[in-house]
């Protein structure tokens, strides 16, 4: 592979590029396990970004934990009043988007704003910090933004999508998710003659409707990842110009940190909002 066994200031650009976009990665091969040859293998496992997301998300629960303990009735201290408007921004978005009644949306709401917001805020670690240092202990690939890879991504939507179709089923009963998914947008003939056309209508609107229930956790898992994955390749071409990139670094983070916000708060939304319509009767 591009850059692995070469110095860092004997790599060329493509390989430069080529290296920072790399996954530290583990397969099976020939049945055996194998490190960073896992090209074309489905099963490869980055993991990279799962120890990163693992840790930034026992970062958040210990710290929110730690807040909790120690929060007093009193006057707050500044870190438990940052943690209180936080928690209150939160509860305040589900109270506006939110229309059924559930005691998981407004923690699962927190949870996905700060752990999506903390892996987005890896991306203003400098490009080279972290993968050199990785490096100089024999780990040869080291990407440590967990947003900017889409198995992260689509693994946080499928899991708002399992939820989607729990709720929906549990809200609605298996009669009224099927209905919703044949019977919308078109009503399907009753009666006369037209009876005969309402096997055609109700596939025509199981095939519109799947596939505006698939495009949810494509919507939530493709828009964040192109976003942040985006910004990383930015960060890593600035890094190719040498001494100015100090000027072009800082100025493109002053910008991305509205990215890194804007795209925890959508993904934290748009989960709020399908699990509203999981739990409306249409």
């Amino acid at each position: 592979m591009a850059g692995e066994g070469t110095s860092p200031a004997d790599r060329t650009a493509s390989e430069y590029i080529s290296h920072h976009l790399q996954n530290l990665q583990v397969c099976r091969v020939d049945d055996e396990w194998v490190w960073n040859k896992c090209g074309g293998t489905f099963m490869a496992i980055n993991v990279d970004s799962i120890a990163v997301a693992v840790i930034l998300g026992l970062a958040f629960i210990w710290l929110f934990r730690k807040v909790a303990s120690a929060a007093t009735s009193g006057v707050p201290g500044k870190l438990q009043a940052f943690i209180e408007l936080i928690v209150d921004f939160v509860d305040g978005s589900v109270k506006d988007a939110f229309h059924g009644k559930s005691d998981l949306i407004a923690p699962l709401a927190l949870t996905v704003f700060i752990w999506v917001f903390l892996m987005n805020l890896m991306d203003l670690v400098p490009v080279d910090w972290l993968p050199y240092s990785a490096e100089l202990i024999g780990i040869p690939y080291l990407k440590v933004v967990p947003t900017t890879d889409v198995n992260v991504t689509f693994g946080l939507s499928l899991s708002v999508f399992a939820l989607i179709v729990f709720y929906s089923i549990k809200v609605k009963g298996i009669g009224g998710f099927i209905g919703e998914l044949t019977l919308h947008p078109i009503k399907p003939p009753s009666k006369g003659i037209g009876l005969i056309g309402a096997p055609f209508v109700i596939a025509f609107n199981f095939i519109l409707e799947s596939v505006s229930l698939l495009a949810k956790p494509l919507s939530l898992s493709l828009r964040l990842f192109g976003n942040l994955y985006a910004g990383e390749l930015i960060f890593i071409l600035i890094a190719l110009v040498g001494l100015w990139q100090l000027p072009l670094h800082f100025a493109w983070a002053v910008f991305h940190i509205l990215v890194i916000i804007l795209q925890a708060f959508i993904f934290m939304m748009l989960t709020i909002v399908y699990l509203s319509l999981a739990h409306e009767h249409h």
